[in-house]
């Protein structure tokens, strides 16, 4: 038991997950379950009761930032626990142990610690071998002596991303030290109604099955942008008119620029034109304003573009320079929430692309597929159009949509 007890009132799912003894429990369930929370609470449960370090591991560096930091800040606060965070070393110091947080993009960092307890939230979002290389250096981490008859468990929390690490390691190869929780994200009563319509506005269906669910479900079957469809989301009427206010998705690759141009009637984008093989920004600025030199333009670029090159200034920087507006977010959304609100858009019939003046983008719609790691291909070369529309799409509703919070519940 903790030495300072605190009522905490938890769902049913999380309860079972807290108390669960088994060498590797998993929680997979839909957004707002409240995961990240009751991890952080098992994780510190851990700390105190063994008086062992404890690793918690996040897909990423900016994850722990906006999660594990303010969760275990608050649980440990409210367990009376004292406690120093050293933000550069990421790591939570007290008198029972350390709590290392660590990022698991790079597998091969997770050296120089031991610990006695190990909590991996996220572990679907790497791709499947990154996680497998991941998931063993985090075991090899977990190896603190413990009490006589306590065992070094790995927990995990996550929403699934269809058939990846998670189902590989509950389901397809499961046994009985594992065990396998699963929740929907309706289970959870303090959840704002707002919240849940957003969802259902935001995700096809197929989506829904996972990312409210909690459902193992095939997402990287057929191409990645499975909801659009020639039929019904190509229109060649619309064109560029003089009124018409531009805006622009924009991807930055040396040699290989892009950017997909759409206009908005309402609610209603219609891509409308498309820039593709150009060398560097200033290329892409010019031609621009060549083909547009009395429209009104805002640019909504990949993030990675805010990095200052040798001149001293970015991409970002030489695009407000040339008289746009530039609305960036100060990180990229992750890849499959950007896929899904394109998805979305065309499952709604909001969004329509004029193929006679979009040729690469409407083919680059229709081809690109997943590889074997349940990643867009890149290979082909169709990401970087793709890109520039997810961009556009994804960040141009974030301000009205937020589909991921780093909050439990």
């Amino acid at each position: 038991m903790l030495k300072n007890k605190v009522e905490i009132q938890l769902l049913d799912h999380q309860d079972e997950f807290l108390y669960s003894e088994n060498p590797s429990t998993g929680l997979v369930a839909g957004f707002g379950s409240g995961k990240s929370y009751i991890g952080a609470i098992k994780s510190s449960k851990k700390l105190i009761e063994l008086k062992t370090n404890v690793g918690y591991y996040l897909p990423t560096y900016q994850l722990i930032k906006d999660i594990a930091f303010e969760n275990f800040s608050n649980i440990l606060e409210q367990f009376q626990v004292p406690f120093r965070l050293n933000e550069t070393d990421k790591v939570f110091k007290t008198s029972y142990g350390n709590i290392f947080l660590r990022s698991m993009d790079n597998p091969q960092n997770i050296i120089g610690y031991e610990t006695g307890y190990s909590l991996i939230d996220e572990a679907d979002v790497l791709p499947t071998d990154k996680m497998e290389k991941a998931y063993k250096a985090i075991v090899a981490r977990n190896r603190s002596i413990l009490p006589p008859g306590v065992i070094n468990s790995t927990d995990m929390v996550s929403t699934p991303e269809g058939f990846k690490f998670l189902y590989n390691y509950y389901v397809k190869e499961g046994n009985k030290r594992r065990k396998l929780i699963q929740a929907n994200t309706l289970d959870n009563p303090y959840l704002p109604k707002s919240y849940i319509e957003n969802l259902y506005d935001t995700y096809p269906k197929e989506q829904l099955e996972s990312y409210m669910r909690g459902q193992f479900v095939n997402l990287t079957s057929g191409t990645v942008y499975r909801n659009f469809d020639r039929k019904k989301n190509v229109d060649n009427s619309r064109d560029v008119r003089l009124s018409d206010i531009l805006f622009v998705g924009m991807d930055f690759n040396i040699t290989n620029m892009a950017a997909a141009i759409s206009i908005k009637e309402g609610d209603i984008r219609y891509v409308v034109d498309e820039i593709v093989n150009v060398y560097d920004t200033g290329e892409m600025a010019a031609e621009l304003k060549r083909r547009y030199p009395d429209h009104r333009i805002i640019i909504y670029p990949d993030a990675a573009g805010g990095a200052r090159n040798t001149s001293g200034k970015s991409d970002h920087d030489l695009l407000r320079q040339s008289g746009f507006k530039v609305i960036v977010p100060n990180k990229n959304p992750f890849v499959r929430d950007r896929i899904n609100a394109v998805n979305k858009e065309f499952d709604k019939l909001t969004t329509f692309v004029n193929e006679n003046k979009c040729p690469s983008l409407v083919e680059a719609l229709e081809k690109q597929s997943y590889n074997k790691n349940g990643e867009p291909d890149k290979q082909g070369g169709f990401d970087h159009i793709l890109d520039c529309l997810g961009y556009e799409i994804f960040n141009s509703k974030a301000k009205q949509v937020k589909v991921r919070s780093s909050n439990a519940f």
